[in-house]
């Protein structure tokens, strides 16, 4: 399927990175769009990890480019990934349960007055604001809620919602669905729902193709560190037509009826 590359958020062209003889993320090409979801699968040692590290600028890649806005960015870091809108909530999602919920999103952030002094009231109130907007609906937690009283799909929301404060255009989700109940899977897609809903983009990875096709507009499929297919929900009628496609990659390198990228 072709892309237009001039309305992508962010666009890899032909990126790489090897680690010794191991070619990790191969010539990789793909961009997302504002207010997308792309489902971003693949098996293990397909290549995911390393490129949301290269994303999140924690691994600069050896060759290819990174456009943002149209415009390429040399000297990829993890400072420039932060500076063009791009936050990632990883499956651990680095929260400290003992912690309230305010204290998670602002946690190495906080918001101070010019004399080095946290503005608690402002945090709590940014807090409570970020917390309803993203679909915070009970009545039982408030920003002053430790984080361990959540569930595993509100403790995601929480991880979110510190993305969407520090103004993430993009936010990549690292197998966000991993070991939740079907309750909680439900409450992290109204989270992803309302993010998109601001016009945020979201990379959503995940190893569940039936969470993946519910929540995505567009798949992007990787192997061996190269991209074997992207194509748009609208082409694929079912999760089980991914599934086939998916088994066909696993044994040809390639879907035999989808679009190659």
């Amino acid at each position: 399927m072709k892309q237009k590359h001039n309305d992508f958020i962010i666009e890899l062209r032909n990126v790489t990175k090897s680690f010794g003889n191991v070619n990790a993320v191969d010539g990789i090409s793909f961009g997302v769009r504002p207010g997308e979801v792309v489902g971003l699968i693949g098996d293990n040692g397909a290549g995911k990890s390393t490129l949301i590290k290269i994303l999140s600028g924690v691994h600069p890649p050896d060759s290819g480019q990174i456009i943002v806005r149209g415009r390429e960015v040399r000297n990829w870091n993890a400072a420039k990934s932060r500076d063009a809108g791009i936050e990632t909530v990883y499956q651990d999602r680095a929260l400290a349960p003992q912690q309230t919920i305010t204290r998670n999103i602002f946690m190495g952030r906080e918001i101070k007055n010019r004399f080095g002094i946290i503005k608690v009231n402002r945090q709590y109130q940014e807090a409570n604001r970020l917390m309803r907007e993203i679909g915070f609906t009970s009545k039982v937690f408030d920003p002053d809620s430790p984080v361990a009283t959540l569930s595993g799909g509100e403790r995601q929301g929480v991880a979110i919602a510190r993305a969407l404060y520090f103004d993430a255009d993009l936010i990549v989700l690292d197998e966000p669905t991993t070991a939740l109940s079907l309750v909680e899977t439900a409450k992290v897609f109204g989270f992803i729902e309302n993010v998109r809903a601001r016009g945020r983009s979201i990379i959503f990875i995940g190893h569940n193709i039936y969470h993946v096709y519910d929540v995505a507009d567009r798949f992007v499929v990787l192997d061996r560190g190269k991209v074997v297919m992207t194509e748009d929900k609208s082409n694929i009628p079912a999760p089980e037509v991914l599934i086939k496609h998916m088994q066909e990659i696993a044994e040809l390198g390639h879907a035999a009826d989808a679009s190659p990228a």
